[in-house]
């Protein structure tokens, strides 16, 4: 399958392709003796797992390892549930930082709001956001 084809039925680009082989994610496939790329059937497969893998938020390192145990010969499933549970913490420990930070704009808009900027003196350069 040439470069070209593989695109359209992945529904990525020759461009990220070319990037996947040189990220070693996928492998560098056969030429034909005119130089294209000739890629084989299960190339398909492979881009459409780089591409799920990426959509679950791994990184191209980690899809890299999944795809090395893998090409390996052994399943890759106890590696995986270990690095969703790792992104799945991730992602919990950044909204309860993001839930922090809302409250705290909350009470900073609340306190915006109840200012009055003519009181505000030259000693401080905006004491909505310091501490008296």
């Amino acid at each position: 399958m040439r470069i070209g084809a593989l695109a359209a039925a992945t529904g990525t680009t020759t461009k990220t392709l070319r990037f996947y082989e040189q990220a070693g994610l996928l492998e560098e496939p056969p030429r034909t003796p005119g130089g294209y790329r000739d890629y084989p059937v299960h190339a398909q497969a492979r881009v459409g797992f780089i591409r799920s893998a990426q959509a679950a938020g791994l990184s191209l390192a980690e899809i890299r390892d999944i795809l090395a145990i893998r090409d390996s010969g052994q399943a890759p499933c106890a590696h995986v549930s270990a690095l969703l549970d790792q992104h799945l913490a991730d992602v919990d420990r950044r909204i309860a930082e993001l839930d922090a930070t809302r409250a705290m704009l909350r009470e900073l808009a609340r306190a915006a709001s109840a200012t009055d900027p003519s009181t505000c003196t030259e000693g401080h350069i905006c004491r909505i956001l310091t501490a008296d």
